[in-house]
């Protein structure tokens, strides 16, 4: 589990990091959105720590001739599903537990944090003695802050560049001002010079008073939540398909570990004359196409190509009848009890 936690949390702090770059994620949050990435995915990280601790233990039960032992003692594969399932129980309802409703509580605070930080105004993003352009990379701002909360700024410099226009305004001070839900820089004493690249006319004009909008008012007024950020029981109140398609994510990761558990008991039957882990290597990418496979049966649901039920019963209980079926086989290799041998004769006097 550490080594797991250890790599996702590398994997996201790179990822998590590039965005602070590209500015759509505020730096000093990086390390609360890194927290928020490695808790979305406790979930994955306990069902792959849990399927690779039986393989192992199971695994070494064989390498060392203890699993011979057992089969001779008329103690079968299937014997071991028990122990194994209560066991792990507690790791399941972990499991549950963060799907249904950690996963998308840590979403919903991710996604909030990502918007305050979005819905800020151009102006409140830049640094001061910087230039740097705005989230839709048509202006470019200068600004020498008066007060630490960006409301208030002092020489400002704004380049806005249309498909045909080419705007540069500069102002000895503005202040941010919201008006009917969209928020606007209210510049005071400058000059705005304007260039019409189609006539190829210069225009400028000296202004007491001048507004631009610095925060779009769509931006501002999107509260609707995907599906990943919406809560279990509003999901199965709205069953659309997106909602369905997120069902089948949560529900399928729970099914999913609790069919890896008997994956792993007929996963980790090895050979003790054959070095190396090759059972192991073959856990893990069962375990890959797995989970792929419950990433596709979300897309299909929420594309609506297939319903929740047949998704989940199609998915998770095919994987079921494989487990099942992969422990009989192996029973039945190990224990040879499902071809009892004939009985003898005895010979005439």
């Amino acid at each position: 589990m550490v080594v797991i936690l250890t790599i996702v949390i590398t994997i996201f702090l790179i990822r998590t990091l590039g965005q602070a770059a590209g500015g759509a994620v505020a730096p000093q949050d990086v390390v609360l959105l890194l927290g928020f990435a490695a808790s979305a995915h406790l979930a994955t990280m306990m069902c792959l720590s849990m399927f690779v601790a039986v393989v192992i233990t199971l695994g070494r039960m064989y390498r060392d001739s203890e699993m011979v032992i057992w089969f001779a003692s008329g103690i079968g594969l299937p014997r071991f599903v028990r122990p194994v399932l209560w066991t792990a129980l507690p790791v399941v309802l972990m499991v549950a537990a963060a799907m249904l409703f950690l996963w998308p509580w840590v979403n919903q605070q991710s996604l909030e944090l990502r918007e305050r930080y979005t819905q800020r105004s151009d102006l409140s993003r830049v640094s001061p003695g910087v230039f740097q352009s705005s989230s839709d990379g048509r202006r470019v701002f200068f600004v020498e802050r008066e007060s630490p909360d960006g409301i208030n700024a002092r020489n400002v410099f704004i380049l806005s560049r249309l498909a045909e226009q080419e705007s540069v305004i500069s102002a000895r001070s503005g202040r941010l001002e919201n008006d009917g839900g969209s928020r606007f820089l209210v510049l005071e004493q400058g000059q705005q010079n304007l260039t019409d690249f189609s006539t190829g006319e210069h225009t400028v004009s000296r202004f007491e008073h001048y507004r631009v909008l610095a925060d779009d008012d769509r931006v501002l007024k999107a509260e609707q939540k995907p599906a990943r950020a919406t809560a279990t029981l509003a999901l199965l109140a709205a069953p659309t398909a997106a909602n369905q398609g997120e069902l089948a994510w949560r529900l399928g990761m729970v099914l999913a570990a609790f069919n890896l558990l008997l994956l792993g008991i007929a996963l980790s039957a090895t050979n003790p004359r054959r070095p190396g882990n090759w059972n192991l290597i073959f856990a893990l990418l069962a375990f890959i196409v797995y989970f792929n496979l419950v990433s596709l049966s979300q897309n299909w649901v929420a594309s609506g190509r297939v319903g929740l039920g047949a998704s989940l019963l199609a998915l998770h209980g095919g994987a079921l009848v494989l487990a099942v079926g992969l422990i009989a086989w192996r029973d039945r290799a190990a224990t040879m009890r499902w071809w009892p041998l004939p009985r003898r004769r005895r010979a005439p006097a």
